[in-house]
């Protein structure tokens, strides 16, 4: 085919960004280098950047064509006039035609090559200056689908080159400082996917928010993918692990979250109409097409290692297009370039944290796109005219927005929308801009009132909020160069799978706590004995909390394996932040009354006076009332280090308050598929009880680790309610009954061969404790993510004001222990600890 005007994928490559533009470029990179990974690119061709010269020079545009710039830049003409007479000026224009016959020529061998007498075809745009590194030219110019014969081609191709002009085209390399006329444009002639008969959507090989390296993210929609971008519907979310996508039987899919994906967008007509080919229609999805997910597993999977090999072939995280065939079921990817926001955020060295004052709740919330705060007047738009008049600083809110929104979105503080994902425009957009947004809160426009003035934080995990009134917010800056390394272990506290995700930067050893009580709070919000005895539930329940507990396991037929499901991916996520560090996952540990609070939950919980020391913890685990539920979490972790791949995370027990109860717990544990040392789980106790020290030998014959709970070990050794506001003057961690049961448990885990750490807040709020911790061998501190740095300083200073190094002189057998020391291989990771000898009985 090879021609001055046009060019087969299979004789283009990365090289030829100059000739095809970077989009055509790509593709042909792609068609060439990767076919061998299994990786499917529809077959096409590329007009060159000669073509369109040619084009230009056969119609004498240049002059004209700088005229209108000219007057756009003077002010003698607007932005909206100068843009329709530049393209009008192109559209008039006639094919040379040597050009059109070589057009001709690549349709018929593009014909003969799939076996159709008129293939269905994409026709895409492709600038000699997009898709850059450090640029993103994406929905800057036109692309037209379900093209069908040559005249239609002919047509669609011409307004694909008048693209090049389009308004937001136009401001786009104005405030870039591109030359108009140094940029061309090439026209892509790809075979159609029927996306339209099956489902689209985008994909990124890093997480978009936090910049965390290693996941795939992927969302999903029915019908043709532009809805995905246009941020008009609501799509599936997937995330990939890809560290563990190429170990054997492994599945490391962690978060798969079904969208509403309410509408999609379909062709009417058969594309071979002279004026442009087929009509898009946005349509109802079916409910049932609703409720379901558009890709399954083993097709996630696929796509995730496609992504992997793109990211490796070329070198940098890349922004993928894909669709699914709803003829073949094959899936195809349709566009691959360069990710340009994180890539370029990824050089930092610092960290930037908010906190927010006290506050009411949310007007409203939807997903949180980037990691900032900002406040401002709210100005509602339902169009993206007159940027002039959008109030420098407001904060827009609208239904969605388009490229054209673009120079109103800069004049903005925040931006909040009623539809869309993390892959829409005002997504992209936002993150490019370094603008906070909350995206799809499906209600914004209703709720929020013109010139009222709100704070929108984005700076709290997954969900964005936007709050009544200016909040006194803080910042703090973090720099990650300043950290001192410390001999003893300093790991993370953490809860919230997306806050896991924005710490990712920090050197930290591990986490030594991960809370499993705010994945089953704010992801599941079911009590799990509703789940677990459900559909008897379903009989019983009265009408309001059957259908919340519809709603919420929507698209989940096995209510049971919903709570499984949600669990294991929302607690893959946080180890995932830290892997192969250890993980240290504390089973369930609400309240009664916390528990009472979940739907569904007043049926299965007794009212307690003091829920504190009452049937919370171990006590739980292998009561009748609760070991339904008990089996779930089991299940979860189960799935989590065998199908997830995750076998970083340990499990630890809370409140044990004796031996034998620790006893029935691992027998239940047992019985439900979490065998303590089989395939390397390590089971470990809170040590938060007096009868956790005083009996430390006999709780060390059965766990193998301790993590010493401050809050509750004070609460019970001073006989202090520590929820109780009269009392919270006797409150002290630091008192000196306290610390001897803390150094006393550190030396008799030691002895036992048991390491031992420490979960609170004390280390964090008095550097004086974690000096205490450290002079008495502590192994590790763990900490909330915000006191990370200032805990690190203080052991840096407490180490170095010691002789020599902190006193870490454990048996052998701890030593030996070393996937709790330091991050090894997975292959090298050494077997568990032997349980040591049980006294008889």
């Amino acid at each position: 085919m090879t021609s001055i005007h046009t060019l087969a994928y299979t004789e283009v490559g990365q090289a030829d960004v100059a000739r095809v533009g970077g989009k055509n470029a790509s593709l042909g990179e792609m068609t060439r280098a990767l076919a061998g990974a299994g990786i499917r690119v529809p077959p096409g061709f590329a007009t060159t950047a000669d073509a369109y010269r040619a084009f230009v020079a056969h119609n004498r545009l240049t002059e004209p064509v700088a005229a209108l710039i000219a007057d756009y830049r003077t002010g003698r003409r607007g932005l909206e006039d100068a843009g329709a007479a530049i393209r009008g000026l192109f559209l008039q224009g006639a094919w040379p035609e040597d050009l059109a016959a070589a057009i001709r020529q690549g349709y018929r061998t593009l014909a003969l090559q799939l076996g159709q007498r008129e293939p269905d075809v994409a026709v895409r745009s492709s600038a000699t200056a997009e898709d850059l590194p450090q640029a993103s030219f994406a929905g800057q110019h036109e692309s037209y689908l379900h093209i069908r014969g040559e005249e239609a081609l002919l047509h669609a191709c011409r307004r694909c080159i008048a693209s090049l002009y389009t308004d937001r085209a136009i401001a786009y390399r104005e405030n870039q400082g591109f030359e108009h006329q140094r940029v061309a444009l090439s026209v892509g002639v790809q075979h159609m996917v029927r996306a339209d008969l099956g489902g689209a959507g985008v994909m990124f090989t890093l997480d978009t928010e936090t910049g965390f390296p290693h996941l795939v993210l992927i969302n999903a929609v029915w019908g043709l993918g532009e809805t995905v971008v246009q941020g008009s519907v609501d799509p599936d979310e997937y995330q990939v692990f890809k560290p563990l996508l190429a170990r054997s039987g492994c599945t490391p899919i962690v978060q798969r979250r079904l969208g509403a994906k309410a509408q999609q967008l379909v062709y009417e007509g058969d594309g071979s109409a002279p004026d442009g080919g087929a009509v898009t229609r946005l349509v109802d999805t079916p409910a049932a097409q609703c409720g379901r997910f558009v890709l399954s597993e083993a097709q996630v999977m696929q796509l995730a290692r496609w992504a992997l090999a793109i990211e490796s072939h070329y070198g940098r995280p890349m922004d993928i297009e894909w669709a699914l065939d709803g003829r073949s079921g094959d899936l195809f990817i349709v566009q691959a370039r360069p990710e340009t926001v994180q890539a370029q955020a990824a050089a930092t060295g610092a960290l930037k944290s908010y906190h927010l004052p006290p506050h009411g709740g949310p007007l409203v919330s939807g997903q949180a796109i980037g990691v900032a705060v900002a406040c401002g007047p709210v100005w509602r738009l339902d169009g993206p005219g007159h940027a002039e008049d959008f109030p420098l600083g407001a904060v827009l809110v609208t239904g969605i927005t388009d490229p054209d929104w673009v120079p109103i979105m800069k004049r903005a503080s925040a931006i909040v929308t009623d539809h869309g994902g993390r892959t829409s425009h005002a997504a992209i957009v936002s993150r490019e801009l370094g603008l906070p947004a909350v995206i799809g809160c499906g209600n914004a426009t209703r709720v929020l009132q013109q010139g009222q003035a709100v704070t929108v934080s984005c700076a709290e995990g997954d969900l964005g909020h936007v709050y009544e009134g200016t909040l006194a917010f803080t910042t703090r800056q973090l720099d990650l160069a300043s950290i001192p390394a410390t001999h003893t272990k300093v790991n993370l506290i953490l809860a919230d799978p997306a806050s896991a995700l924005r710490w990712w930067r920090l050197p930290a050893d591990g986490v030594g706590l991960a809370r499993m009580e705010f994945v089953v709070g704010n992801h599941i919000q079911i009590h799990p004995m509703a789940l677990a005895r459900w559909p008897a539930v379903a009989e019983t329940a009265d009408p309001g909390t059957r259908e919340q507990i519809e709603q919420l396991t929507r698209g989940w037929p096995d209510k049971a394996q919903f709570f499984v499901d949600t669990l294991a991916r929302g607690i893959a996520r946080i180890a995932a932040s830290r892997h192969p560090a250890p993980v240290i996952l504390r089973m369930s540990d609400f309240k009664t009354n916390e528990y009472a609070s979940l739907v569904g939950g007043r049926a299965y919980e007794p009212a307690e006076d003091n829920p504190m020391i009452g049937w919370r913890g171990a006590s739980r685990y292998y009561s009748p009332e609760y070991e339904p539920g008990f089996a779930l979490e089991c299940r979860a972790v189960k799935m989590l280090r065998e199908e997830l791949g995750f076998d970083n995370v340990a499990v630890m027990i809370p409140f044990c308050r004796t031996p034998a109860e620790a006893d029935q717990v691992l027998a239940v544990m047992a019985r439900h598929g979490l065998n303590r040392g089989e395939n390397g789980l390590q089971v470990w106790v809170m040590c938060e009880i007096p009868s956790n020290v005083l009996l430390a030998e006999e709780f060390a014959r059965r766990f193998d680790g301790f993590s010493i709970g401050s809050n509750d070990l004070t609460q019970l050794t001073l006989g202090v309610d520590r929820d109780s506001d009269r009392l919270a003057p006797l409150f002290d961690d630091q008192n000196e009954a306290v610390k001897r049961l803390i150094a006393q448990m550190i030396h008799k885990a030691h002895a036992l061969g048991r390491p031992v750490g420490l979960c609170g807040q004390a280390p964090s709020d008095h550097p004086a404790f974690a000096a205490f911790l450290v002079q008495a061998g502590i192994d590790s501190i763990s900490v909330n993510p915000d006191s990370f740095a200032a805990v690190k300083q203080a052991v840096a200073a407490a180490e170095a004001a010691l002789a020599e190094p902190a006193p870490h002189h454990p048996p052998q057998a701890v030593l030996q222990q070393a996937v709790w020391q330091q991050p090894v291989p997975q292959q090298a990771r050494p077997q568990p600890q032997q349980p040591l000898p049980r006294e008889p009985a």
